[in-house]
């Protein structure tokens, strides 16, 4: 292969123990991704059952941007969008989870620092909806990570945005036979990613440029056709609810066009009158008494349009002699104009498909907080979808972290296949329904750290109750610690060693007082006047 654009992190100390490892069995995509071999090219395309037509990868894109046009669409990506990604003046949108990672402080500063330098050249934290929702519609997002070539040592430098229709991600599987007995023993552990890009779109004529994979931060929805050629979005599901709305919205307009006027019929005696005679007369009628006046907003005049009838308008029929001579009678307009049940149904439909409580739809409904067993179900299964797609979303944060930190130094390859599982990212949280769960969670969890307090320093310690009791992380175990040693230093709160020598020095000035006033019992002292009695 052709040396490709951009830079690729050396993988060697990964292969140490498999530098011969081999497998007839090709890896499992976890992406639609290409395949190109040596005796062959690359073919990418979807068939619409619904349509009964030829989509390829940019058609599909073209689509989901259009059907996000759509108020319905447009109305429940914004729910998803406003769920995943929470805005907030003093908070980030997410935040570099380390508390199951067994680092040294200082490495958990350092990553702590590489993801605020990520976020900051993103500029997440002011355009992290738009991000979000962009993935979310094109079911993809690709950025360029631009460094030093000549000191790579300075981490990413810029990310850059790249539009979907734009790039193509491939894969170069070496399929060459080494002889003719081994023809059809093929080695699928030679295999190198590289994307395509081309200015003028992936499905130009012109040669694009080769970029190696390590140059480009990519995160898909995860969602692929049957073949695993295309990656689809989220709003896939919907494009067959959308087209059946957009029918049906279309048809009720068309009906109540035609049907909601009154009009009239007449009924013209042209007597014995000739066919050709009958028709003339009838048009004579009809110019007699057919005046259609209309204004002209472009000069601000009234003139006359004398154009062929439509069907919104009178009727002129002509009537033979021996009927009842001219009548004029009216045409009733349609009944039941102002159903809308079709169109209520499929409205639900395309929200059920974009995986969206139906519930939402209805913006006259109030909004109720109730108890956490009052809860719609919906809702429940709504929170689990959005955290579904943060843990997906989060892959983006995951590869530019990897970048940055293996250029600075931190770490090494080898480490970070050791650390990855054990990085999470904390996303602000807005949804009010899982909050009020929180709430009585965090009530009963009180009522049993009212028990456990009696019984901390003798069964179980303090640092075991904030971990597995109050579920405290890493980092907001150390927050308290600060925050509760500095509201002591200002008094806000009186130290709880204090409070307890208070408790034991008046106990044992109790104690004290307890054994004096048994002496006093027991030996009673005599007072002076009885001392002169007594003599």
């Amino acid at each position: 292969m052709a040396k490709l654009f951009g830079f690729s992190i050396d993988k060697e100390d990964l292969k140490r123990g498999a530098k011969n490892a081999s497998s007839p069995v090709p890896p499992t995509d976890k992406d639609a991704t290409s395949s190109i071999t040596t005796y062959g090219g690359w073919f990418g395309h979807y068939v619409d059952l619904d349509g009964i037509k030829h989509r390829d990868e940019v058609n599909l894109i073209r689509k989901y941007r259009e059907m996000a046009l759509s108020p319905e669409v447009d109305s429940a990506i914004e729910d998803v969008t406003n769920e995943a990604v929470v805005s907030d003046k003093d908070d980030s949108p997410v935040e570099l989870e380390l508390s199951n990672l067994e680092v040294s402080d200082s490495i958990k500063t350092s990553m702590r620092n590489e993801f605020e330098h990520i976020k900051r050249i993103l500029d997440f934290d002011k355009a992290a909806h738009q991000i979000f929702r962009r993935w979310y519609v094109d079911g993809r997002i690709y950025y360029h990570k631009v460094i030093d070539l000549n000191d790579s040592s300075k981490g990413i430098l810029e990310l850059r945005y790249i539009d979907p229709l734009k790039i193509k991600k491939y894969k170069y599987v070496d399929k060459s036979p080494q002889n003719e007995q081994e023809f059809n023993q093929y080695d699928y552990g030679k295999i190198t990613e590289f994307y395509v890009y081309n200015n003028k779109g992936i499905n130009s004529t012109n040669q694009g440029i080769k970029i190696a994979a390590d140059s480009i931060a990519s995160v898909t929805s995860g969602i692929t056709d049957a073949t695993r050629n295309i990656t689809l979005s989220h709003l896939h599901k919907a494009i067959k609810s959308l087209n059946q709305l957009k029918m049906l919205e279309d048809s009720i307009v068309i009906y109540r066009l035609s049907r909601a006027p009154e009009r009239r019929i007449f009924y013209i005696d042209v007597g014995n009158l000739p066919k050709v005679k009958a028709e003339q007369y009838l048009r004579d009628v009809m110019s007699r008494y057919r005046n259609k006046l209309v204004y002209d907003s472009s000069t601000g005049e009234m003139r006359d349009d004398k154009k062929h009838m439509s069907i919104m308008e009178d009727y002129w029929l002509p009537r033979r002699e021996g009927g009842r001579g001219t009548e004029i009678t009216t045409l009733p307009g349609g009944q039941n104009l102002g159903e809308l049940t079709d169109i209520k149904y499929f409205q639900t439909q395309v929200y059920k498909a974009l995986n969206v409580p139906a519930s939402r739809l209805e913006s006259d409904k109030s909004f109720d907080l109730g108890k956490s067993e009052e809860i719609n179900r919906d809702e429940i299964k709504f929170t689990k979808f959005v955290g579904r797609l943060r843990k997906k979303f989060s892959d983006l944060f995951h590869d530019l972290l990897r970048t940055q930190l293996i250029l600075k130094g931190v770490i090494t390859s080898a480490d970070w296949e050791e650390f990855k599982e054990h990085i999470q990212y904390d996303f602000l949280y807005d949804n009010q329904f899982a909050e009020m769960a929180d709430l009585e969670m965090l009530e009963k969890k009180m009522e049993v750290l009212d028990k456990v307090d009696l019984y901390v320093g003798k069964y179980f310690s303090q640092d075991y109750v904030m971990r597995q009791l109050l579920q405290f992380t890493e980092k907001e175990i150390e927050e308290m610690k600060i925050q509760i040693n500095d509201e002591i230093k200002t008094g806000q709160v009186i130290d709880p060693l204090d409070v307890v020598d208070q408790e034991k020095q008046s106990a044992d000035l109790d104690l004290e007082t307890k054994k004096v006033s048994i002496n006093n019992m027991k030996n009673p002292t005599k007072t002076p006047v009885e001392s002169k009695n007594t003599k």
